[in-house]
Order: structure tokens, then sequence, then C-alpha cells
């Protein structure tokens, strides 16, 4: 690919990275806008599940997109960290739901049988074998569902890697005070900041919560994304001491090969605050020592809150804009690191002028219909 000038890509989050990434691999000029350091906001407080099964993904246009992505991300992240040198932690180990109770477990057996019926693989587990599976879960566990091919990818190694990668592909990074994209009535035509304007042949808004903020751009080309907050939490265990991301009442616990077991997570309507609260822990804490007493004992060791770009129909917004040159790729919510690889492959063949039709579900002209 040779676009004859820069893609600028606004918004370095694990999805403006992967898209960087993706286009700099098929040979395009790729410069990254941040205000902060990249793979930082979302990106950095996720808890990194590749779960779409588990997240219930009832929007089937939005589930295929799930399940092509989870089905890319092994070869994305194999690709990542050939050129990164930095091993981002992928493990597609499956994820436990726990019942605590026969009619959470009856709707755990229903579950299955309609994952069942998509050709994904699952197992039902009496209370003897879930505690056999995951023995630190309290022993008034009635029973749980072991999904296999879902898992958890290390957000925070993969945020490092992808700007490794990047770097290493040859995308430049600026990091800016004030940004402002540029147009005229036909087209998007670069980006000013406080050190001066670079022209661009291609602009993404990639900015995660902030992206209906962008400077510069028409209101009507702005996607209508709201910041969610979630709340989190990390806990210090033995190693191996959970072995498999676990859903429980109101809480799910994701393992890291570190120690930290992290802890999640609230969804709150909150706008732009960043505080974690003790209404919020509280809440994180009661869910997991519920459903866990065994975890009582061990330190806390880091709270932190996110913001994810939620939208009004759930779905994100992705591809080009009736604006020539503008595209976007924002409104992810829950699954931005999931569908980081079919995000970037999907972007960058949109910019190299091959748009698939599968786009037209999450194009911006939905925006009035969503909003």
């Amino acid at each position: 690919m040779s676009p004859g000038g820069d893609v600028a890509v606004i918004g370095g989050g694990l999805i403006g990275l992967a898209i960087a990434f993706e286009l700099a691999e098929r040979g395009a000029t790729v410069r990254l806008y941040d205000r902060d350091e990249p793979a930082r906001a979302a990106s950095w407080a996720g808890a990194g599940m590749l779960a779409p099964y588990t997240e219930r993904v009832a929007d089937e246009e939005l589930l295929q997109l799930c399940e092509d992505s989870l089905a890319e991300y092994p070869p994305f992240v194999e690709r990542v960290r050939e050129a990164s040198g930095v091993d981002p932690q992928l493990h597609l180990n499956g994820i436990v739901h726990a019942a605590f109770d026969e009619v959470a477990l009856e709707r755990l057996r229903e579950h299955g049988d309609a994952l069942r019926s998509r050709g994904v693989t699952c197992d039902l587990l009496d209370r003897a074998h879930v505690l056999a599976v995951e023995p630190w879960l309290a022993h008034h566990v009635a029973g749980g569902l072991l999904v296999a091919g879902e898992g958890h990818v290390d957000n925070r190694r993969l945020g490092r890697a992808l700007v490794a990668a990047c770097a290493a592909r040859g995308v430049s990074f600026a990091r800016v005070a004030s940004l402002r994209v540029e147009c005229d009535t036909r087209r998007a035509l670069g980006v000013r900041t406080n050190v001066g304007f670079t022209p661009a042949v291609a602009v993404v808004n990639a900015c995660g919560a902030w992206s209906s903020l962008l400077d510069g751009v028409p209101p009507e080309m702005l996607p209508a994304v709201e910041p969610i907050k979630g709340q989190m939490l990390a806990l210090q265990v033995p190693d191996a001491f959970v072995r498999r991301a676990t859903w429980v009442p109101d809480a799910y616990v994701v393992p890291r090969d570190d120690g930290r077991l992290l802890v999640g997570a609230t969804s709150e309507r909150a706008q732009f605050d960043m505080r974690v609260t003790a209404e919020g822990l509280h809440r994180l804490l009661h869910a997991v020592l519920q459903a866990a007493p065994s975890l009582a004992a061990f330190t806390v060791t880091e709270t932190w809150t996110g913001l994810r770009p939620g939208t009004a129909d759930g779905r994100p917004f992705l591809g080009p804009t009736p604006l020539e040159g503008l595209y976007v790729a924002t409104g992810h919510y829950r699954n931005g690191i999931l569908l980081a690889p079919a995000t970037a492959r999907l972007l960058a063949d949109a910019v190299c002028g091959n748009a698939a039709p599968e786009l037209a579900a999450f194009s911006l002209p939905r925006r009035k219909r969503a909003s």
C-alpha cells in the first residue's frame, strides 16, 4: 500500500495501536496521535477478557464480529510478538461460569445448550467437577459451565507489545497538547496540533470514550459515544491459585501470570469521573468474597478505573464516514480488547479502498437511529 501521504490515527489505545500496526504492516506511512502515553485509558484498565459467549452478546451481527476476532487472536498476537519481542500472554483455556443455586445452574444448562447449537464446545459441571476445576470457589457452589476457546490476554502487556511493534514497523508517535482535525466541505485534510499541521490522506478517529469530542470534525460526523466507568481491583495470590477466568454473580476474576488476580468490573454512567470509590470497591469485594471466601486473606495490591466507550445500540462505530478520508473505530464498550484484531483488519481494508460489506452494520450513518 502506498497511499501517497500519512494516515493519521488519533487515539493510542489498543484499537488505535492495532489499526496503526496493521496499516504499517501493509506499507502505509502512519502517524499516531495521543495526548497521553500510548496504551493507557481503557486499554490499560481492562481485564483482557476474550469472551463473546460469556458476555452473552445477543446482537447477532456483533456476535459474529466478536467470533471472527476471537479466531483471529492467536495469529494477531503472534505477529505482534514477532515484531515487538514482547509476549502478550494469551490464554484461551476456557472460562468458567459458577452457579450458586439450582436456578442459576439451570440457566447455565440452557445457555450451554444454546452455545452447543452454535457449535461452541462447553461442559456443564456439577459441584464436584467445578471444585476440581477451580477449587478456590466456595464449597456451596452448585455447579458451573466451562466454555472452551474463550480466555484472556494481558492487555497491559499487549499494549506495550503493540507500541513496540508499531515502532518496529515505522509508525511515528506524536504526544500532543492540543489537536484538531482540519476538514473542508468534501474531505478530511489532516491534523493540526500545537506543533503545526500535518496533511493526511486518511484520519481515523479511535479516541475511545472521547471520540465524540474530537475537535474540528463536523458534528454530524462525530460518533455518538458516551463514557461508561468501570472500577477494578487486584489481589496478590499464589501462582495458579486461580486457573481460568471465572464469572461469579456480579463479578469476574482473571488470573495473571505474575500472580495478580484481577477482580472486576462495575458499569457506571459517571461521565468522565475517574475516581475509585468506596461503594465500587465494596460491590466488587462483596461479590467475590461471597463466591470465594478463600480470597479474603489476600492483599489488595491495586485499584483503578477506566472509561469504556459505549453506544446506544451496543454496536461499535467502524469504517468510513460520509466525509471523505475520515474513518471511525470506536464504541466497542466491553469488547474493545476482544475486537482489536478484527477492527484493525476491517479499518485497514477500508483505508486501502476495500471496505467490507459487513461494515454497513457498524457505520456512522446509523448514528441518528442509535442515539
